[in-house]
């Protein structure tokens, strides 16, 4: 089993940065053959896909692109959101999700793994 664990929402204003973190452990945890991402939900609306990332290749939500970075330390098995130019309509429950796989999905149904979730709330 997996076991992934959030950190690092809060409440920002439009425009703020805010990185988010997820750590990953487990005895079948490899971080070369497991992909994780980044989800989101707000309410009322589907869970909707942000970022991913393999070991080689990293992958964006139209929506985040070029605002949104997903980053991974290998050695501390731990997946990176790091996340600028907020805007009110980024404020969701974001999840970190994993699945093993050496490529990188951006359907929610394909990650066996996920965390308890992190609030980020943008205010305008």
């Amino acid at each position: 089993q997996v076991q992934l664990v959030e950190s690092g929402g809060g409440l920002v204003q439009a425009g703020d940065p805010l990185r988010l973190s997820c750590a990953a452990s487990g005895r079948t945890f490899n971080t070369y053959t497991y992909t994780m991402a980044w989800f989101r939900q707000a309410p009322g609306r589907e869970r909707e896909f942000v970022a991913a990332i393999s070991w080689t290749t990293t992958d964006y939500a139209n929506s985040v692109k070029g605002r949104f970075t997903i980053s991974r330390d290998n050695a501390k098995n731990t997946v990176f959101l790091q996340m600028s130019s907020l805007k009110p309509e980024d404020t969701a429950v974001y999840y970190c999700a994993a699945r093993q796989a050496m490529t990188t999905s951006a359907e929610f149904r394909s990650y066996s793994y996920w965390g308890q979730g992190t609030q980020v709330t943008v205010s305008s």
